[in-house]
């Protein structure tokens, strides 16, 4: 695809050196002012190959631990409102919690790795989703399971966009928006894991267990990076160092990302296309499919499954259709906005609050589109900020759709429990049915904001 320059928050100085970012995300140094000044090389290119995708599977894998630890509520759902006697608002506190704290990270995320480098960022995610699934395994109270919750949204949050980072130095600039669909699919591989696995051992082996061996699994992964993860090739020096200036401040480094146009409207990108899926997929899927539709768990799990499948198949389609040009970006978006409300306007109007089983798979089906369609906000961000903020960049994207994702399991929640009656058993069909209307309001806002900040890119592109 071809990948728009980036840009500067200010303009260039005629006379003085500065970093200017290549087509492949790095940097080549300006020409100096003086007649001492020397030839800048030629532009360095990231390699590919072997050894890119080699480091990339190592990092994707800290990815798809971290969705297995992420997604694991949505299964156990049902078995904690038991296990701590809550309702439906306490319980989506984990998720919000968890999805809160995801957020907030994001952009002390983004800075430590283009301070730090992804490897030990990856590395201290690691254990933080260890220790925080550990402690959740053997949590009986409502507030420490909270807090467990807590620490595995912190551990979650370094991982994406230390995954992205190593793409970037290792994979040609063309390559990053397949890349970064993969990485996405790869995660869906974990949430994979979640319903057909952890599902399945949940039932059989009981709480303490099933999360006790989700937590030692983080062992493995951590000895993977520790010992076989490099985070760039060899060669030429990271962008920074190659720039030769010294980093900015951390505030500024913020600012300088924020006011590009490019990573607002990829942050309300993410917002307005993740969320639907998102909150489906980790809360409220289930209940709704087994309270409102009067399916078994067993296929509740089954059409969640589908979900899962359908992002990893849309997550490859858009990925080979970002790689080859530029241009299909805001249709994938706007489609898959359009389609997800479409189709659960259909779904929510159905005569007594059940469709039949065709039109839930259908909607399950499209809003597995809705990761995929989400990461089109990220590479904005990636096309129009120089590699040394790219990290920051990320990292306000990414908290767009988490921040979506909060409002719409904490707005189903509190609707659930204000139109169920006390001492009612379970939620009705008719009170998910209006509970799940809440989507429409930051799905509105946020396609409001996409139309306004893609005439406002335009304009500055021009």
């Amino acid at each position: 695809m071809t990948v728009e320059p980036a840009r500067s928050a200010r303009p260039l100085s005629a006379s003085a050196p500065r970093a200017t970012a290549d087509r492949t995300g790095g940097t080549t140094a300006g020409p100096a002012a003086g007649p001492a000044a020397v030839p800048a090389a030629g532009p360095w290119q990231p390699p590919g190959g072997r050894a890119a995708w080699t480091a990339w599977s190592i990092g994707a894998s800290v990815y798809v631990l971290a969705v297995i630890h992420r997604t694991s509520l949505g299964v156990a759902g049902l078995d904690a409102a038991d296990r701590f006697g809550i309702g439906a608002s306490a319980l989506s506190t984990f998720s919000i919690l968890q999805v809160l704290v995801y957020a907030a990270m994001q952009i002390p995320v983004g800075v430590l790795v283009d301070r730090f480098g992804p490897r030990k960022v990856l590395l201290l995610g690691v254990v933080l989703l260890s220790t925080g699934q550990l402690a959740f395994a053997f949590s009986d109270a409502f507030g420490p399971a909270l807090a467990s919750r807590a620490v595995l949204g912190c551990g979650d949050a370094m991982t994406f966009i230390s995954v992205l980072r190593i793409a970037a130095r290792w994979f040609p600039a063309a390559k990053n928006p397949l890349v970064a669909q993969l990485t996405g699919l790869a995660g869906m591989s974990g949430n994979l894991v979640t319903t057909v696995v952890l599902a399945q051992a949940l039932h059989s082996e009981g709480w303490t267990p099933t999360f006790t061996a989700i937590a030692l699994l983080g062992i493995a992964v951590f000895a993977l990076v520790a010992l076989f993860l490099r985070e760039s090739p060899e060669g030429p020096a990271p962008a920074v160092a190659a720039a030769g200036r010294p980093r900015p401040a951390v505030g500024k480094q913020v600012r300088d990302a924020w006011r590009e146009p490019g990573t607002r409207l990829g942050l309300w990108i993410h917002f307005t296309t993740q969320f639907p899926g998102n909150a489906f997929g980790l809360l409220w899927g289930l209940p709704y499919l087994v309270q409102a539709q009067g399916m078994t768990r067993t296929g509740a799990g089954g059409v969640l499954t589908l979900l899962v499948l359908a992002n990893m198949s849309f997550g490859f389609l858009f990925g080979r259709l970002l790689s080859r040009t530029s241009r299909a970006r805001m249709p994938i978006v706007l489609t898959t906005i359009g389609v997800t409300a479409l189709l659960w306007a259909v779904t929510l109007a159905w005569p007594a609050g059940h469709p039949p089983l065709w039109l839930l798979v259908t909607v399950v089906l499209v809003m597995g589109s809705n990761g995929p369609a989400s990461l089109v906000g990220l590479d904005y961000a990636r096309a129009r900020n120089p590699v040394e903020r790219l990290g920051t960049a990320s990292g306000i994207v990414n908290m767009g759709g988490f921040i979506g994702t909060m409002i719409t399991l904490f707005g189903i929640g509190v609707l659930l429990d204000t139109l169920t009656p006390d001492g009612a058993a379970g939620y009705s069909a008719s009170a998910f049915r209006w509970a799940f209307c809440w989507q429409y309001v930051p799905m509105a806002v946020g396609t409001v904001m996409i139309l306004r900040l893609r005439r406002r890119l335009a304009a500055a592109s021009g």
